[in-house]
């Protein structure tokens, strides 16, 4: 019989994650009535259309996500090919383009008329909302989640071994493929592209926070040792990643809270094709893909929810750059974090209740 295990909960800023945003909703919406200044003066601060308060934000998002990536893993994909290939092929291959079309159908066709006006990006172009909301779903489409997808693969019993080759292999090609899937996507959905700023938005929130967390989780693990990383500093470092998303959400929503006040069901109607989006990649890598590989429930569990789940601080990160942070692109993927725990959970729960689908297919070692 096998010795259980001490069970690992969420911690209060992940399992409230929702309530956090919605309370981060109301206060941007307060802020931006009772003193819209404020989130201007602050965005006003920035380099090479990089606003300064924002990027030392992000980067406080990024950066413990980072940290927690053991590259050494990498190596050791090798012996695990199919779900990884699986990963990959459903990330970059499959996931950007069902989300292009989901979201154009949805917004862009039955929800379009419930979505009417238009805004000036930061480039001064003028566009309808409806096509800026459809490109911020396209950055969370291009973006697989780094981050709390570790945590989704522990409450479903997942290889966590798998999952940290996954995370790290996903991180390294997001600064490859984000960039150029990104424009072409845009481009499709007639949105104009900077591609300085796109490129400059992958090295400032995924390359350089990925570098300080390779160079100081080594630096750490050689002064203090693996156990006090892993234990201590890490233990600290958790909530600053939400924290600072939530510091962010506020400045977002100080500027978008005259369109919600004015009409709240903008949110379901980004909602509605996101939610439909994560369910159908979940449903083809955990229901089609794993079992024509034959895959073990803790392979293909984590496998199929790192792909069903978004980098929602990519995205935020990329569109409020692009766009501008008072921008449809940015609302939307903000609506991004807003479901993102209540459906994970929901995938979750999925998998523990189908595990008997795997039977007879042995876990990878990794």
């Amino acid at each position: 019989m096998e010795k259980s295990q001490p069970q690992k909960k969420l911690s209060v800023f992940e399992k409230y994650l929702t309530l956090w945003v919605l309370v981060c909703i109301g206060a941007g919406i307060l802020l931006g009535k009772l003193a819209p200044a404020v989130a201007v003066t602050l965005d006003s601060f920035s380099m090479f259309q990089v606003s300064i308060p924002i990027a030392i934000c992000l980067f406080f998002m990024m950066y413990p996500i980072m940290v927690k990536i053991d590259f050494k893993e990498v190596i050791r994909a090798g012996r695990s090919p199919k779900p990884v290939l699986m990963t990959l092929g459903i990330n970059w291959a499959l996931k950007p383009f069902t989300m292009y079309l989901i979201a154009t159908f949805f917004i862009g066709f039955v929800f379009k008329g419930l979505l009417p006006g238009t805004e000036v990006l930061k480039s001064g172009q003028s566009v309808e909302l409806w096509r800026s909301y459809i490109s911020g779903a396209i950055l969370l489409g291009i973006a697989p989640c780094t981050a709390m997808v570790l945590m989704w693969s522990y409450l479903a019993k997942g290889n966590d071994g798998l999952t940290l080759v996954m995370v790290a292999i996903n991180s390294l090609t997001m600064l490859f493929l984000y960039a150029p899937l990104g424009g072409f996507l845009l481009g499709v959905n007639a949105m104009p592209i900077p591609w300085q700023t796109i490129l400059l938005s992958v090295a400032v929130y995924v390359a350089l926070p990925l570098g300080a967390g390779y160079i100081s989780r080594r630096l750490i693990i050689k002064l203090k040792g693996r156990q006090w990383f892993d234990t201590t500093f890490l233990h600290y470092l958790t909530p600053v990643s939400i924290i600072a998303l939530l510091a962010t959400l506020v400045l977002l929503f100080s500027f978008k809270g005259d369109l919600i006040v004015s009409n709240p069901l903008t949110i379901l109607w980004i909602a509605i094709p996101l939610f439909v989006q994560t369910v159908l990649i979940f449903s083809l890598g955990y229901f089609l893909f794993s079992r024509v590989l034959k895959l073990a429930y803790k392979d293909a569990a984590p496998a199929s929810m790192i792909g069903a789940s978004n980098h929602f601080e990519v995205a935020i990160a990329t569109a409020t750059v692009l766009f501008g942070l008072s921008s449809g692109a940015a609302l939307a993927t903000v609506v991004g974090v807003l479901i993102e725990v209540p459906v994970m959970l929901m995938l979750v729960r999925i998998c523990l209740k189908t595990k008997s689908l795997f039977k007879g297919a042995r876990p990878l070692k990794i």
